[in-house]
């Protein structure tokens, strides 16, 4: 399938359509499954620390968010995200760029995101 780049929005064929409702599903299940999946990991943390008289320890949910962060983004790169070796740096350039273009533009982040690499 190839789409024309215009500067309108363009008008997606029926089957186009679908394909683009198909993965929107399926993004939508997937991010509501890793949340779910993460409010699992902490209150099974916060019960484990509990039994072993550590509550106060227990690890707080952006700690499990950052650990899956850390894990997709060696994904993203190619690198193997127990060991972080093997990954691609031009990948890992873009993925960096990308989230510190989303600070600043969304979030009126006071960052200078990477120069674009020359062509």
């Amino acid at each position: 399938m190839e789409f024309v780049v215009t500067n309108s929005c363009p008008v997606l064929t029926p089957s186009e359509r679908k394909i683009v409702d198909v993965i929107k599903s399926a993004d939508k299940a997937l991010a509501d499954a890793v949340c779910r999946a993460l409010e699992d990991a902490v209150k099974t943390a916060a019960e484990e620390m509990r039994a072993v008289g550590q509550e106060e320890s227990a690890p707080a949910m952006q700690y499990f968010a950052s650990v899956i962060h850390q894990r997709m983004y060696c994904l993203m790169c190619g690198a193997d995200p127990d060991t972080l070796k093997g990954g691609d740096p031009e990948i890992a350039y873009h993925v960096i760029r990308n989230s510190q273009n989303i600070a600043r533009h969304y979030w009126s982040a006071d960052i200078e995101p990477y120069p674009p690499k020359p062509v």
